[in-house]
């Protein structure tokens, strides 16, 4: 009967072991992929500040009209 006692305390303690490792598996996991959504933010607002303001200009006249015939 103590037997089967302390092998129910030893297989509680393995699992709460394991979930303990399992959570922490998870926080890493998680912070890894906030890191990586952060970076992936951060380059692409490098990429968007890295367009050109402006181009050259072009004559009032031009690019008010679209011809559609041929």
């Amino acid at each position: 009967m103590l037997s089967a006692k302390f092998d129910k305390e030893k297989s509680m303690n393995i699992n709460a072991n394991a979930n303990a490792v399992q959570n922490t598996k998870d926080v890493v996991a998680l912070t890894m992929l906030k890191k990586s959504i952060d970076t992936s933010a951060q380059n692409a607002l490098a990429l968007i500040n890295a367009i050109p303001q402006s181009g050259p200009r072009l004559p009032p006249n031009l690019g008010k009209n679209i011809n559609t015939t041929a």
